[in-house]
């Protein structure tokens, strides 16, 4: 179990740690020659049973606040500190304060100094500090009169025991989460290397695992571990811990940064929160408000955004979005406390909702709702909300990075839809959203037909762009397939359309087209020009381009660049060539699926065309979206199929 002490200036917390542990916590020569805390100080008792507890002594200066916020942050047990003469103090409101909004709700109170106070004041103060408590996480706590500089004073055994039979009634914690440790101390031994200190908030790290900075991104790896003081092969939750990490150097790594598994390691410059104003906060929030977010050990400053109203008041609750300068760590339920503009009063704090806020649209019906469901999850782990919130899918990476369990861990709803992604990921969808999107893309396919009578329908990517330009490419090359195999569309070369809809060409029209369609087929990856088609067959030649044109519309062929026009046989042989060339290409440089890219010189030998054709054909297939310009050469994208039936006109 982990204590934190909290409490004003002076009231003996360092003499209280001391005499519960035997460890003096004021280690730097300021702290000594001054006799006030200015660093947090750790101290370690291990019990009978072979448990160990830790004790942080924090300062209680309001200079360190920030010390004291991150020192408290992930403890088990809070130890509020009231000396006996002085009673109830500025700092001991504000300590108090600071610990309901990091949601700690179990604690004891060391009333100190008890030979310095009669009988008459011991009994008053005790009643302060009900007063004090009352309406609080902590009423009801019980006080313990010490004299901790009494060598066997009672009240300090007394404590004591106390302390012991909480550790052993504390509940096990989940350790199939993912490891996460927020970083309070940072410094090199002689002969080790670079060692961070921390409280580990989830999971658990073992010697030779490979950890993540964040922010910053480093990878290192654990080389050895010191919990609760002791050498140790792992170190879990809810224990102090230092890691010995190797390659890194103790430069990149500050406090406030976080050691985490890789999965957990993005960070961003907007979080989402809900953020509570304290009654006597004097402050008022609007849109972009500073305020000093301490969050964990890291603090910085940040504006807020009003996400719920305009504006917020001291005692009200409210969602905001909290803006940095630089990315911030956080997970949906980190609890924070902020400070005012001047960084001199402690006014409000909370718990983190969304750890990637958006930077547009925050405040649409669907991004509170999103919110509501993020609260719902924090809450009860309730994974059926997030996916209903989820209309394009909700990845996997994403999920373990808002539950921190492992992808294997996530409990998700028996019936969810799992879409494969590149790296391993996936797409996650509940049935009802997939159905919802397969009713997009009928009713969008219903517009453009009534919209464009003359036209077979969009190709595959144009109408991925009617229906939702920020859909995934695996879900909607998902989408497609299952309607095409359902026959609820159909496909016309590159075009899509609904099973009832048909270009018609008149009996006439379609005469004089069967001949030009031979032609273009003849000529397969080099077809003849409108003009050369209109002399080869005695035709006008803007008549004959007023047909090609509709046969374009209609599926039948398609326009490569002005005045040429491709059959969907030979489109078709070229596309398949496209793919052999970015496998081929994938193979040689050693290269992942889909990082293949086609450069010109290499489509032109493997066709046959000239340089400027093959240019002109590559273009092509990214304008329809089967693949995309990335510098000198063209990616093939993600499930990018192209498909040739032949059909005669009318069909």
């Amino acid at each position: 179990m982990i204590v934190g002490t909290a409490g004003h200036i002076d009231h003996g917390k360092t003499t209280l740690t001391r005499a519960l542990t035997g460890v003096h916590t004021d280690r730097l020569k300021e702290e000594q020659a001054r006799g006030i805390s200015i660093e947090l100080g750790y101290a370690y008792l291990p019990l009978a049973d072979g448990t160990v507890l830790g004790v942080i002594d924090v300062p209680g200066h309001e200079k360190f606040i920030r010390t004291m916020a991150s020192g408290v942050t992930g403890i088990d047990f809070a130890l509020l500190v009231v000396a006996a003469d002085d009673g109830v103090m500025p700092q001991t409101h504000e300590h108090l304060a600071i610990l309901q909004l990091l949601g700690v709700t179990r604690g004891a109170v060391a009333l100190t100094k008890v030979d310095r106070a009669d009988s008459a004041r011991v009994a008053q103060v005790e009643a302060d500090i009900e007063a004090l408590l009352a309406g609080t996480p902590l009423a009801g706590s019980p006080i313990f009169p010490t004299a901790a500089n009494r060598d066997g004073d009672a009240g300090v055994a007394a404590l004591l025991a106390h302390l012991t039979q909480v550790a052993r009634s504390l509940p096990q914690r989940d350790e199939r989460r993912l490891f996460r440790l927020g970083v309070d101390r940072v410094f090199t031994l002689s002969g080790q290397g670079t060692i961070v200190t921390g409280t580990a908030l989830a999971g658990c790290a073992r010697v030779g695992d490979m950890l993540q900075l964040a922010p910053g991104g480093a990878q290192a790896r654990v080389r050895s571990i010191h919990a609760q003081n002791r050498a140790a092969e792992t170190g879990t939750a809810g224990q102090r811990l230092a890691l010995n990490l190797a390659g890194i150097d103790r430069e990149r790594i500050e406090r406030g940064n976080w050691i985490v598994a890789p999965e957990l390691a993005q960070c961003s410059e907007r979080l989402d929160v809900e953020l509570t104003l304290l009654p006597d906060a004097g402050v008022q929030l609007k849109a972009w408000s500073p305020l000093h977010v301490h969050l964990g050990a890291a603090h910085q400053l940040a504006r807020a955004v009003m996400l719920d109203g305009e504006t917020l008041s001291p005692g009200q609750t409210g969602r905001v979005q909290l803006v940095f300068d630089a990315p911030m760590h956080g997970v949906p339920g980190d609890r924070f406390v902020v400070r005012n503009a001047q960084a001199t009063q402690t006014v409000g704090g909370g718990m983190v909702l969304d750890p990637f806020g958006p930077a547009r649209k925050r405040r649409s019906p669907a991004r509170l709702a999103w919110l509501d469901a993020l609260a719902a999850f924090v809450a009860h782990g309730d994974y059926a909300a997030l996916l209903a919130q989820s209309p394009l899918g909700l990845r996997v990476s994403l999920l373990v990075r808002l539950s921190l369990l492992p992808a294997g861990a996530l409990a998700l709803p028996p019936d969810t839809r799992r879409i494969a992604l590149r790296a391993g990921d996936a797409l996650l969808l509940a049935p009802d959203a997939l159905l919802a999107l397969e009713t997009r893309v009928l009713a969008a396919l219903d517009v453009f037909h009534a919209r464009a009578p003359d036209e077979a329908g969009p190709e595959l990517w144009r109408l991925k762009r009617i229906v939702d330009a920020e859909m995934e490419d695996a879900l909607w090359s998902h989408l497609v397939e299952g309607l095409l195999a359902r026959g609820e569309i159909l496909a016309r070369g590159a075009s899509l359309h609904l099973p009832t809809h048909s270009v018609e060409l008149t009996p006439q029209e379609q005469a004089m087209a069967e001949p030009l369609l031979a032609a273009l087929e003849q000529g397969r990856a080099d077809p003849p020009w409108t003009r050369d088609l209109a002399r080869g067959f005695g035709l006008a030649e803007d008549e004959t381009r007023r047909l090609l044109r509709k046969l374009a519309k209609a599926g039948q062929i398609s326009q490569v660049v002005h005045d040429l026009f491709y059959h969907q046989a030979a489109l078709a042989e070229l596309a398949q060539l496209v793919r052999q060339l970015a496998h081929k290409a994938e193979e040689d440089a050693g290269l992942p699926a889909g990082n293949g890219a086609v450069g010109a010189a290499t489509f032109r030998d493997a066709s046959g065309l000239g340089r400027k054709r093959a240019i002109q054909v590559l273009e092509f297939f990214d304008r329809v979206g089967y693949t995309r310009r990335v510098g000198n050469g063209h990616l093939l994208r993600p499930q990018a199929l192209w498909s040739y039936t032949a059909a005669l006109p009318n069909s």
